[in-house]
């Protein structure tokens, strides 16, 4: 990877912006000067894990500048991932793909890609936080090595994947706060389950700050696999 400058960005066809949430919006209104400035506008996908109202705020920001602009949303390993995309000008992503990209078009408008990205993280990274917290409890109160034998006994396929997920979580905790966030407003207030999710946020960033609770919780899980 090299730094750039946005004027070199500008310059691209493709920009992809992958940053963390709390910044997907700031960096779009970067670009809107030097978008304004360029002879031919790149196609703006925004691949951040940021629910439907903020993607749309980004593509009205961007939409003064002429710049075609995709709701994308990545999911996968890094070593994999799939990018998802949606709205009018999708399939103009389509040489990504040509270039090796997994990327699959939704048929949907700007939005779509988000609200999949927030359903899918809201379940893998919420069960990722559920686990943490009921593992972290009953380590307190003496019970963590019962809790999980009697996981691996009677869901040994989600203690498997406790085992698996959970260890590598607290290097992107304070990542996955804004993230949260995110998905408590793409549920929206007047649903009580948005409240999950805030509990979620509340919880990355103690872990992102706890390192006292994330060695307990690495310690943990390590010896469980």
């Amino acid at each position: 990877m090299e730094d750039a400058s946005l004027e070199s960005l500008a310059a691209c066809e493709f920009i992809l912006s992958i940053v963390p949430p709390a910044v997907a919006i700031e960096t779009a209104q970067r670009m809107v000067p030097v978008l304004e400035r360029a002879s031919v506008r790149p196609l703006y996908i925004d691949c951040n894990a940021i629910n439907p109202d903020t993607v749309r705020k980004i593509a009205r920001t961007l939409e003064p500048t002429g710049t075609p602009f995709v709701d994308g949303a990545i999911i996968g390993q890094p070593s994999s991932p799939k990018f998802y995309v949606s709205g009018p000008h999708a399939r103009h992503a389509q040489p990504l793909a040509d270039a090796g990209l997994d990327v699959r078009v939704l048929d949907g408008p700007v939005g779509a890609a988000s609200a999949l990205k927030m359903s899918y993280a809201g379940i893998t990274k919420g069960l990722t936080a559920l686990g943490s917290a009921m593992s972290l409890a009953a380590m307190r109160n003496g019970a963590g090595d019962a809790l999980f034998a009697e996981l691996a006994q009677s869901q040994p396929a989600l203690a498997a994947w406790l085992a698996g997920n959970v260890p590598r979580m607290p290097p992107k905790a304070y990542r996955w706060v804004a993230e949260m966030e995110e998905i408590a407003q793409f549920i929206g207030e007047e649903f009580a389950e948005h409240r999950i999710y805030e509990g979620a946020a509340g919880l990355y960033a103690r872990l992102a700050e706890d390192k006292e609770a994330t060695d307990a919780l690495e310690r943990f899980f390590n010896a469980a696999r």
